[in-house]
């Protein structure tokens, strides 16, 4: 494992100098090998390692290549470690959720089109008054990403997407098991619908922190 350690090491070292770009293809195993001081089988083991978590591209019988490196591919990675998240860490997810989101929420107030507003707007009205717990969830994970997405900053978003896994599993529960729970969301939804409309920065960031909070607190009452 130190050996292979070594060898993500120097290929890391490779990309962040700039030796290889996004785009480029490297050179043939044999050739790398030689140049990092490395066996093959070791750097066989690195390239495995890195193309798992989207930093290269193993392309059968073309070769390996440097992924474009965009923070949304580089960060799927995390949405794959936050599926293996034990109960006692939804908080936590949530916690870190509760800080990003009424950020994002905030800054895509002066940056979301009317456009964008009305489709989040028309998808609300079509959910009706009484959705499934299903339905709710999935508005409510279209409905965030829509506002985040606008907020201008990539990584955050990918990030924010990258936690959706288990805060979702704690909103379907709060769905099955709190009376109030489909009208409060709807409630909230369109509280920060109206902040974004008003562009009141400060408003969505209040409306969306409110929003993260019930579920938390519902959650924290049932551990």
């Amino acid at each position: 494992m130190a050996v292979t350690d070594e060898a993500i090491e120097k290929i890391k070292g490779m990309i962040v100098s700039g030796a290889l770009r996004p785009g480029d293809r490297l050179p043939k195993e044999s050739e790398l090998a030689a140049e990092l001081g490395l066996s093959r089988n070791s750097l066989r083991e690195a390239v495995r390692a890195l193309s798992l978590i989207r930093i290269l591209d193993v392309r059968q019988g073309d070769g390996t290549y440097v992924t474009s490196l965009d923070p949304q591919l580089l960060l799927e990675a995390l949405s794959f470690v936050v599926d293996f998240h034990r109960d006692d860490t939804v908080l936590e997810f949530l916690a870190v959720r509760r800080i990003l989101e009424p950020a994002a929420t905030a800054m895509a107030a002066s940056r979301i089109k009317d456009s964008e507003l009305d489709v989040l707007g028309e998808q609300l009205d079509a959910l009706g008054a009484d959705p499934s717990v299903e339905e709710l969830v999935a508005s409510d994970l279209d409905f965030h990403r829509g506002i985040v997405q606008s907020s201008g900053n990539s990584v955050l978003c990918s990030l924010l997407d990258g936690l959706s896994g288990p805060t979702t599993r704690a909103r379907v529960w709060r769905g099955l098991t709190q009376e109030d729970a489909v009208s409060r969301t709807l409630h909230e939804h369109r509280a920060i619908l109206a902040a974004l409309r008003d562009r009141d920065a400060e408003a969505a960031r209040s409306w969306a922190t409110v929003h993260i909070a019930s579920v938390e607190q519902w959650l924290r009452s049932t551990l």
